[in-house]
């Protein structure tokens, strides 16, 4: 069986190539953008150059594929056409099955606005014809942690909690998928951490486990549009970093399920956990 990995030189995709090979996979093969950023440890692999967007180049990296990781591509107006065009080569390619990193809660009406994005590329594969697995994640423990590691998390969260989950864990879930993609075929997977905490505890947290004071600032929606106004992004990106709290304060992101330890036999990573190891490497 022929394993594809889309977007292996990020940090999901590298880390599910590597599970995979450490599993006993051994054909893997990598679909990057550009072969100058495969990472050392996954050199010698068969590659791929190509985009979502470039019909035939994708065609060409998939055919002969069964099962492909589709991890989701970067924040743009365009996310969704190029989702849908990879899709579609996929398709043609007769890729037998497709994994899809999507977003937890996924949702036309869905509050955080990039997650609108995942709903409409999951009726894409569906209606593709390709089996298919969805792994929904929740906002990953990395995004927290950066925000910790600057000394302040700042938006209009209020009381809501979230159940970040760590990139590591959504890797070894998508390693155990693709390595037996037919048990997993037309499921959907909500992917969290083993706990739920509110923007004030996650900045206790971050406190006690790095000896430095963090601060949750709860902003106002007001305040949260002026104090990222400097940044001078577009509006739409906008939008994404603000409702990304306030998805967070609606109990949108307010999950806790079981489901990486039921597919991977080991717990997930909390965030103090998370932040432990950043400390320790």
């Amino acid at each position: 069986m022929t394993i594809a990995i889309a977007g292996a030189t990020g940090n999901i995709g590298r880390a599910t190539a590597l599970s995979l090979i450490d599993s006993g996979v051994d054909d893997v093969r990598l679909l990057v953008r550009s072969a100058a950023k495969i990472p050392d440890e996954l050199k010698g692999l068969p590659y791929a150059v190509c985009t979502y967007a470039d019909d035939e180049a994708a065609l060409a990296a998939l055919k002969g594929v069964d099962a492909l990781l589709m991890v989701s591509a970067k924040e743009s107006p365009r996310r969704v056409a190029d989702h849908r065009a990879f899709i579609d080569a996929a398709s043609r390619a007769r890729v037998g099955s497709i994994v899809y990193t999507s977003f937890l809660g996924a949702a036309p009406e869905a509050i955080f606005t990039h997650a609108r994005d995942h709903f409409f590329t999951e009726e894409h594969i569906k209606a593709s014809g390709i089996d298919w697995t969805f792994l929904r994640d929740s906002f990953y423990l990395e995004f927290f942690a950066a925000l910790l590691a600057s000394g302040e998390i700042r938006g209009p969260a209020g009381d809501g909690a979230c159940a970040g989950v760590s990139r590591s864990d959504v890797a070894r879930v998508a390693a155990a998928v693709l390595a037996d993609p037919g048990a997993h075929a037309g499921k959907t997977y909500d992917l969290t951490g083993p706990e739920a905490f509110t923007m004030a505890e996650a900045a206790r947290i971050g406190t006690e486990v790095s000896g430095n004071p963090v601060e949750y600032i709860d902003e106002t929606i007001e305040q949260a549009w002026a104090s990222r106004e400097p940044y001078g992004v577009p509006q739409w990106e906008v939008a994404a970093w603000i409702t990304t709290y306030t998805a967070i304060r609606a109990g949108q992101l307010d999950v806790v399920t079981d489901s990486v330890e039921k597919i991977t036999g080991r717990a997930p990573l909390s965030l103090s956990e998370v932040l432990t190891q950043q400390r320790a490497s």
